[in-house]
């Protein structure tokens, strides 16, 4: 029926696939949270059903972190008053 894949798996090909497969966990985890945390339901829902490894989940939180570093406003420093 498949006649171009190999019939058994190399100890490398296993081990790869672990870690991409570990890669892949921690990467969706992280951007789902934060989809979760943000209420942003549609986000949420593309990147649990749609796996690239990562990649999408890392351009979500790098976009994240620009936009949530780019709107926070520094205080100033508030003196007390004098007696």
């Amino acid at each position: 029926m498949f006649s171009g894949l190999p019939s058994e798996l190399t100890s490398q090909q296993i081990t790869m696939f672990i870690i991409v497969m570990i890669w892949s966990l921690i990467w969706k985890g992280l951007a789902l949270w934060k989809a979760g945390r943000n209420n942003q339901l549609v986000i949420f829902i593309i990147l649990l059903v749609i796996n690239t490894l990562g990649v999408g989940e890392i351009i979500y939180l790098a976009y994240m972190y620009y936009k949530t570093k780019k709107s926070v406003v520094p205080q100033t420093t508030v003196t007390p008053p004098q007696i």
